[in-house]
């Protein structure tokens, strides 16, 4: 018996402490956890998603390049939406057809009854004006509102990039963004989408049956406070930005300019290019359409994402590799009569005095020459394929081939082969440097994007080192320490003594020779034309260049798209946009006037744009 009382002890005690802690967690959920009250009591309360505003874009002088203005979601609650609902009346409202009202609101239903969605979202202020007025007679129907880009200055499309609205993909990802959010979808906006979005907050309102707001619930207990994004200052110039793109207009093709002391940013010009403004708010879907069915594909970013060879702007290069590798002198001399003859066949040359030194060889971009700096490169080592990768290693430490780590997403990486690809198409062991002879004046299987170009000056410009390139200066006043430029330098391979040479016969270049439509009087240039083999049309004309030649200030590359020479077109544009930068002025106003007229594209497709409200 004593057994049993025993156990009937404990089994009372089981059962009591299961009791109390049932009471205990009775007690809990009624008195000091107001969640549950909060879910049954969601007919008569409703939560109000306050969005951040989204961090400020500047240029580098301070001038205002992205802000924001008010836009308003119109939230549904389905099962609030009175009987004698008046669909017509509402549809002419907001202007859509009932068919779109019925899509929606099935949408809002399947999504919930009881919650509040999206019904119209990004309504301007002017639309809200009007819809204001007549809100309270649909109950059910609120407000919530938000902010949208904006962009005064209508450049820098590719730079800047939009905002869009979180994807499903985003959504379950990230855990931060829910439907309805923003998110930075390309350029800045995407790249530094933590530092711009700021963080959402909520305010927990109560409604009368009319669906009207009586004030907070519990006294904003369970408000949280949006904060706003970081503000940024960019390293670009927006007068340059602007000027380079009215200069391009009706042309298809690229600039690129970096401070080479800093690796800033100044100039990033991809054109044909858009109004950023058409990507924003409800328009945004169809406007992103109509321009990716642009036959000129104003969407695409050329400075980051096309790949040309750099034609006869390589030979500063090679020319530098020559003299790194004990190779060349500047004294070696080669002949050229018309071009360089090998194996029965040639690479032709425009005439020229003959023979010439590495300085005029430069001046006067002589492909003989060249292809004999090239072929003693590859062939200073016991094979070629050896011989191809000291070579291609250089190149690449020029930053070239290869990302060159620029705070903007969708970089491509260009293109300089490996050794593995030549032996798949000839054989390894079976290519010698004559096989592969066009990589001598920057023809050949070489791609590179403008952005790597105008990197490659700015490493001529320092004499054998760059800055990682990046377009962010500042966020919320603080300098971005991550591109130090007395800790980031990325070093050539290439000794500065030796550029030397290379520089003064590129100044000789736009004084003299080829590249003499850069020419600005009293201001040392220097440059090396290029024009760029095309396959599909017309040659490209491109051109790089850097000035003051000591202690320089900019680094650029054009890039104009079947523009043919490159004293044509891109010197011209280069030396403009120099002047602009470094005298705010412009002295030849001929040469610019032709520029801005110059069209290359003949008459653009009729695109037809919503602006939208």
């Amino acid at each position: 018996m004593k057994q049993y009382e025993s156990r009937q002890f404990t089994i009372g005690a089981i059962f009591l402490v299961v009791g109390l802690i049932f009471l205990i967690r009775l007690f809990y959920v009624q008195v000091i956890d107001s969640h549950y009250k909060l879910d049954a009591t969601n007919n008569v309360l409703r939560t109000v998603v306050k969005y951040p505003a989204r961090g400020l874009i500047y240029d580098r002088h301070g001038e205002l390049l992205v802000y924001n203005e008010a836009a308003y979601d119109l939230m549904v609650v389905p099962k609030a939406i009175k009987e004698d609902f008046d669909t017509t009346e509402f549809c002419s409202l907001l202007g859509m057809s009932r068919k779109e009202f019925d899509q929606r609101f099935n949408k809002a239903k399947n999504y919930s009854q009881y919650k509040a969605s999206i019904f119209e979202k990004e309504i301007s202020a002017k639309s809200y004006a009007i819809i204001q007025e007549q809100l309270f007679n649909y109950p059910g129907f609120f407000v919530q509102t938000r902010t949208l880009r904006s962009y005064p200055k209508k450049t820098a499309a590719h730079m800047v990039g939009y905002v869009g609205e979180a994807s499903p993909k985003v959504i379950k990802k990230d855990n931060y963004y829910k439907s309805g959010d923003h998110i930075g979808i390309s350029g800045i906006e995407k790249h530094y989408e933590k530092v711009l979005r700021g963080k959402r907050g909520q305010e927990v309102q109560m409604v009368d049956v009319f669906n009207r707001p009586k004030g907070k619930f519990q006294d904003g207990a369970f408000d949280t406070t949006a904060v706003s994004g970081s503000n940024l200052k960019l390293t670009i110039d927006a007068d340059l930005q602007a000027y380079g793109e009215k200069l391009m207009q009706n042309k298809k093709g690229s600039i690129v300019a970096i401070d080479p002391s800093t690796g800033e940013i100044l100039a990033l010009i991809s054109m044909p290019t858009y109004d950023p403004n058409l990507l924003v708010g409800r328009q945004r879907s169809k406007n992103y359409g109509k321009l990716s069915q642009d036959t000129l594909k104003p969407l695409f970013n050329r400075a980051l994402m096309a790949k040309y060879p750099p034609g006869s702007t390589f030979k500063s290069i090679n020319a530098l590799i020559g003299l790194q590798e004990g190779v060349l002198t500047p004294n070696t001399r080669y002949s050229c009569n018309r071009g360089y003859r090998f194996g029965g066949r040639k690479m032709g040359c425009h005439p020229h005095p003959s023979p010439v030194n590495l300085e005029y060889s430069i001046q006067t971009s002589c492909n003989a020459y060249y292809c004999n700096v090239f072929r003693s490169v590859i062939d200073h080592y016991p094979t070629a394929e050896e011989g191809y990768n000291v070579w291609r290693t250089y190149v690449t430490n020029f930053g070239l081939g290869k990302k060159t780590g620029i705070d903007l997403p969708n970089e491509l990486s260009g293109f300089v082969p490996e050794p593995a690809y030549y032996d798949r198409y000839y054989l390894k062991g079976k290519w010698h440097s004559t096989t592969i002879l066009s990589l001598a004046i920057g023809q050949g299987e070489l791609g590179f994007t403008p952005m790597q170009m105008a990197n490659m000056v700015a490493a001529i410009a320092n004499r054998g080192y760059y800055i990682t390139p990046h377009i962010a200066k500042e966020i919320n006043g603080q300098l971005i320490t991550d591109f130090d430029s007395t800790i980031v330098r990325n070093k050539t391979g290439v000794e500065a003594k030796y550029f030397n040479e290379v520089v003064e016969a590129m100044y000789k270049v736009v004084e003299q020779g080829t590249g003499t439509s850069a020419k600005i009087d009293s201001l040392q240039v220097c440059g090396k034309t290029g024009t760029v083999e095309n396959p599909h049309g017309d040659d490209h004309s491109t051109f790089i260049a850097f000035a003051p030649k000591d202690n320089p200030k900019i680094a650029i590359s054009v890039y104009v798209e079947n523009g043919y020479w490159g004293s044509r077109w891109a010197a011209p544009i280069a030396g403009l946009l120099i002047e602009e930068y470094l005298r705010d002025t412009i002295t030849r106003p001929l040469i610019e006037q032709r520029m801005l007229e110059g069209n290359l594209i003949g008459t653009p497709p009729k695109v037809v744009i919503d602006e939208g409200e």
